[in-house]
């Protein structure tokens, strides 16, 4: 294989030059630029550009002249900042500016979280003495081993033009195909990121999929990549190099995994880092080495940006109570477009379906967590390794995924992410019209006034205070059993999602999102956190006083606030805890609260007697009709009654005015013919 560069996407490489003052930084910038050897150097030079056709990349750089004095150090600072790539530098013939390097210029690049490629540049080369001896390598290597920032060092003169347009090379390669992303130099090898997308490459192109790159299949992955293909004579010198370092990269069938990585790891270790990122980018990799977002065609529930930018104006206003209540309607309508969910398309459902069945090797409905590393073994990492993923869904005794637990996840990522779901659809090799993976559910408003709702999906907000057993109802969800009596307050980010059977046999996926009692003042800071749930449930302790007391100021806080945004969500009480003795006080207030809101009463349910009282399927439900179960509070009501009145006075003076309008019209027509 062979190659030139892949297109990065940047329109520029900006590269800062920084060192001891008299280290040659204007003077190199001026030969390179003028290709000439500099007769009149300023102390500072001029922002310098190098044209798109100066380098093989066609990409401009951008040189930055500095200077090292005390006074300039805040604009110096500044400029660290915006760098792509720097070119630090060093006089030859100046020992102790080379020694400066490591003693304050590599520390501070660090110190100011400069994080970019470093090229050392040593100048003035034609001026150090015959007598030095001591090569680049000897001298740069333990600074090197040091400072893993430094790129690549390389001297040059400025007075000679020997390297100069090499050095901005270097760092505009450095930027363009960056190594960090690609090669851990202390183990001598690919990084793990690296490896999986070469074996998602490797894995499209084996297109009979016998596990090895055929002559014509590593021919057409020539093709596609660099615009050539490859000669029989360059094929056999390909196979013979990688034969004789890595015997199993090559078998009968022709070049496996193994051998396709070796090559890669060549190309790096000899600065060809250029071939391996133009195959990244043809197959859609950026920088990070994740798919770029041109790949991925989502349009989520995150809105336009002017959209949301016409929610802040009308947030911002004040008019008066009758254009209050109108535009706080207009508000709500923007962010209930804002707000729509995204699920998967029953085609994307149905190819995950299969891509279980494959994984499930033993038949027993359920992947084990090896065989799940395995199928995204060519995705940047696993992505439900960490909360919120990690033991969000159903699993076996053994801990194995079942169907429903694999389903539930997916649906669960593409609610809180639909990009990174989109992304991995993809990374496990759906093959398909991205488009057609994802669908935007209708908005919650429509659903209201239709009464019934489309969504598969449903976000279910669980309150309650501490102890009421929130994290019991999520366990008992997930088939986690016995009952622990050991209590442990959540304290982070919690789901717990599943597929709920409903009658008729039909089903619903419901996520369950825990939210502490600490976290609740939080949440409901922001107006517009109703905005993203289908249904809330309330939890308290049936035979705790102060826990009721406490669920019903939850209650109220959430009711108040779904009037306020216009995002009131179905509410469900959940008595739990009912094996122990109810307290009565707490049953009669609940009652009267529950009739004064016009809700249901509570649901009394008991995790420790596994009772779970079909409450799974009455939440889906109440998700199902989302006119129902909905809070309203006195002032609610106030505010529906004389919105109503205000109405009623407007069509009055509505119909008052066509009236009068009719009559004035009516007479002139009468006045016209007395007149005639």
């Amino acid at each position: 294989m062979a190659g030139g560069s892949g297109s990065s996407g940047r329109t520029g490489v900006r590269v800062v030059v920084v060192g001891d003052k008299g280290t040659g930084k204007s003077s190199l910038i001026a030969a390179a630029a003028s290709e000439s050897v500099p007769e009149k150097v300023p102390p500072v030079h001029q922002p310098t550009r190098l044209p798109p056709d100066f380098y093989p990349d066609r990409v401009p750089v951008t040189i930055i002249d500095t200077s090292s004095s005390l006074e300039s150090r805040g604009k110096l600072n500044e400029e660290l900042k915006r760098a792509d790539a720097v070119v630090l530098t060093y006089a030859c013939n100046q020992p102790m500016t080379l020694s400066r390097l490591s003693s304050y210029w590599l520390p501070e690049l660090r110190r100011l979280e400069v994080k970019v490629p470093v090229i050392v540049a040593g100048c003035k080369l034609d001026l150090r003495g015959e007598h030095h001896t001591t090569s680049l390598e000897e001298i740069m290597g333990p600074i090197m081993q040091q400072f893993r920032e430094i790129e690549t060092c390389v001297e040059c003169s400025a007075s000679t033009l020997i390297q100069v347009p090499d050095v901005f090379y270097y760092a505009q390669k450095a930027v363009l195909h960056p190594t960090t992303p690609l090669f851990d130099h202390d183990e001598q090898t690919l990084k793990p990121r690296c490896v999986r997308a070469l074996k998602r490459i490797f894995t499209l192109c084996d297109l009979d999929m016998d596990g090895a790159l055929s002559d014509a299949e590593l021919n057409e992955f020539q093709v596609k990549c660099f615009n050539a293909p490859l000669q029989p004579a360059e094929i056999v010198g390909v196979k013979r190099v990688v034969q004789e370092k890595q015997p199993d990269g090559v078998n009968d069938l022709g070049l496996t995994l193994n051998g396709f990585l070796f090559l890669h790891a060549l190309f790096i270790e000899k600065g060809r880092l250029e071939t391996t990122w133009a195959v990244l980018r043809k197959f859609g990799y950026g920088d990070d080495l994740e798919l770029k977002d041109d790949f991925l065609p989502v349009q989520t529930k995150h809105g336009s940006d002017q959209v949301r930018k016409e929610v802040d104006k009308i947030g911002m206003s004040k008019y008066g109570m009758v254009d209050e209540m109108y535009m706080g309607e207009k508000r709500y309508l923007l962010l209930d477009a804002i707000f729509q969910s995204v699920e998967l398309t029953s085609e994307a459902v149905e190819f995950l379906r299969g891509i279980f069945g494959l994984y499930d090797i033993d038949n027993d409905g359920a992947v084990r967590p090896a065989e799940l590393e395995d199928l995204f073994l060519t995705a940047p990492e696993s992505p439900w390794g960490e909360a919120p993923y990690k033991d969000s869904a159903e699993a076996t005794a053994m801990g194995n995924l079942t169907l429903n637990g694999f389903l539930s996840e997916w649906a669960l990522m593409t609610l809180l992410d639909p990009r990174r779901s989109l992304a991995n659809l993809i990374y496990i090799g759906y093959g398909g019209d991205p488009a057609s993976t994802l669908r935007v559910t209708r908005r919650r408003l429509t659903d209201r006034k239709k009464q019934r709702t489309e969504r598969n999906v449903f976000r279910c907000f669980v309150f309650g205070p501490k102890k009421a057993g929130k994290s019991a109802l999520l366990n008992s969800f997930l088939g986690r059993w016995p009952f622990s009596e050991n209590y442990t307050p959540t304290t982070g980010e919690r789901y717990a999602t599943n597929v709920v059977d409903q009658l008729g046999g039909t089903k619903k996926t419901l996520i369950l999102q825990e939210i502490p009692e600490e976290g609740v003042q939080k949440l409901l800071s922001n107006k517009d956190s109703l905005a993203a749930c289908d249904v809330a449930v309330f939890v308290y302790d049936s035979s705790d006083d102060y826990s009721w007391k406490k669920t019903k100021e939850l209650l109220i806080a959430v009711a108040r606030q779904g009037e306020d945004s216009g995002y009131g969500v179905p509410c469900l009480l959940i008595a739990a805890k009912d094996d122990l003795d109810s307290n009565s006080l707490a049953v009669q207030d609940s009652a009267r609260v529950t009739l004064e809101l016009g809700i249901e009463v509570p649901i009394p349910l008991s995790m420790k007697i596994r009772d779970p009282n079909n409450i799974f399927g009455r939440i889906v439900r109440a998700a199902e009709h989302p006119h129902l179960c909905i809070p309203e509070t006195e002032t609610g009501r106030n505010r529906k009654h004389y919105r109503h009145l205000v109405n009623s006075s407007l069509m009055f003076v509505s119909v008052g005015a066509a009236v009068a309008i009719i009559g004035l019209a009516a007479y002139r027509a009468y006045a016209a013919r007395k007149n005639n």
